[in-house]
């Protein structure tokens, strides 16, 4: 299936080094397509890690394996396949997957609980396990890689590469991100994206990094929609070499560690958003902002009441300033909120306040903004201090197309 690359796409950014990791991608052939779909990351021994899942009840075997793994902190690779999710898959799934980290365990001499594996494509079909074996064996002799080719080869319907990087200062060193993550459709993450991949040479401890990829990815990952489905496979993983010369950091007092945050926080909330601009068929890029909530958690919800609504996502791929669907999704939201307090508005120009239509609203400086591909939707709950933006796209006949074509 070919897929028009998406205009609200970004190019790839230059990423730096880490330093203590090797990427490699190969065609092991999951699907019937010319192009690389199996990427093997080897990282230094001692790497930490640390790691988020969907919440979904009928996870995959590799999310499964992950979630077990995480609780030792240390990594030594990570092995993606595209084209092939295999979820709903049953002891055939698992045993694939156990081929696979088998393999990379006598590679490269490492303990089964460091060898990471995500996959992702079509569900309820199994990991075909000779192409997987003949794809590892290719990928452990590749040669390297660089960041894009690695972005590409764990896409499935993305139409561009998504990459994202920062750098943090610890004392007098230089600690370097970067990001890769794939997703267009499937995606209202109740934990993380589809697939998503944050790098740093930081020397920080593993149990710190968790609490510091949870947080972020609350305010991140976690904010964005499509479509309203949460996949079987979502995961989003970080990973730490500890190859920056400073001292470690093992907790938010420690020097270094706010600044380290906020480069997760940057890479992640950058790579998120990239997520919605490549959304399925998606031609306007939408940013929900919350205000006035009884508590950021009920914002967020609220946010995601509107940004997953069918009827909120089309008026706005129609440019119609349709402020009366907002009012729905925040009604049906099941969050706090007072219809004579409320109000909302679009690109800067509030349509209606405490509750009414305002009388000399001009919907004119409304519609040219909806005409735009940033669009922005305002709404104060006039209830508290909570407040939280989503992301999301709108929801056209592109959607609908890619979707119906999916397996074909």
């Amino acid at each position: 299936m070919d897929l028009d690359r998406s205009p609200l796409a970004r190019p790839f950014p230059e990423l730096p080094t880490i330093e203590g990791m090797t990427l490699r991608t190969v065609r092991a052939g999951y699907k019937a397509w010319d192009r690389a779909d199996l990427t093997l990351i080897e990282l230094i021994q001692d790497t930490a890690v640390a790691g988020v899942f969907t919440r979904s009840a009928c996870a995959s075997s590799e999310v499964e394996m992950g979630r077990e793994q995480l609780r030792q902190g240390k990594a030594r690779a990570l092995v993606v396949n595209a084209g092939n999710s295999n979820a709903f898959t049953g002891y055939r799934g698992r045993e694939a997957v156990e081929q696979i980290v088998a393999q990379v365990v006598e590679a490269l001499d490492c303990e089964r609980e460091e060898v990471f594996v995500s996959s992702t494509g079509v569900i309820g079909v199994p990991l075909p396990r000779d192409i997987a074996r003949a794809g590892v064996a290719a990928a452990l002799q590749a040669p390297p890689c660089g960041w894009e080719d690695a972005a590409a080869a764990i896409g499935t319907t993305d139409t561009f590469t998504k990459g994202a990087g920062a750098s943090a200062m610890v004392g007098e060193t230089r600690v370097e991100f970067a990001g890769i993550v794939k997703g267009s459709g499937m995606i209202a993450p109740d934990m993380a994206t589809m697939l998503g991949y944050v790098f740093t040479d930081a020397r920080i401890a593993p149990e710190l990094l968790q609490e510091m990829l949870s947080s972020a990815n609350a305010a991140t990952f976690s904010c964005i929609t499509v479509d309203g489905d949460t996949s079987t496979s979502d995961t989003v993983l970080a990973f730490a070499t500890g190859r920056a010369d400073h001292p470690p950091i093992r907790s938010w007092d420690d020097a270094g560690a706010d600044a380290v945050y906020a480069a997760l926080l940057s890479v992640c909330r950058e790579l998120a958003q990239l997520v919605v601009r490549d959304g399925e068929g998606a031609r306007k890029f939408i940013a929900v902002s919350v205000s006035g909530a009884q508590s950021d958690d009920s914002a967020r919800r609220v946010g995601l009441s509107i940004a997953n609504s069918p009827l909120v996502k089309t008026a706005i791929a129609g440019g119609d300033a349709n402020w009366g669907r907002v009012v729905m999704a925040v009604g049906k939201a099941g969050e706090p909120a007072d219809r004579d307090r409320l109000s909302i508005g679009f690109g800067g120009v509030w349509a209606a306040r405490d509750g009414q239509p305002l009388a000399d609203y001009d919907e004119a400086p409304v519609s040219r903004h909806l005409q735009g591909e940033e669009i922005t939707i305002e709404v104060d709950l006039g209830l508290g201090a909570g407040r939280a933006t989503v992301w999301t796209c709108d929801l056209t006949h592109g959607y609908i197309a890619i979707n119906a074509d999916y397996r074909s």
